[in-house]
């Protein structure tokens, strides 16, 4: 199983755009930091910016 490595950043949002993804993280019962990451990956996902996943078989070793 490959393990997926995180990176630690600092993002700056107004007020108001925090409290609304607050309240979005609760009525999806996600933490604030876990709501951000869906939203950047869907929008990713959207965009067709994210990294080919390897199929399994070509990622293990015999």
């Amino acid at each position: 199983m490959s393990e997926k490595k995180t990176k630690s950043f600092i993002l700056r949002v107004d007020a108001d755009t925090m409290d609304a993804i607050e309240a979005w993280a609760a009525d999806e019962f996600r933490s604030t930091n876990g709501q951000l990451q869906w939203i950047i990956t869907e929008a990713l996902r959207k965009a067709k910016r994210l990294p080919k996943k390897k199929k399994e078989n070509e990622t293990r070793e015999d």
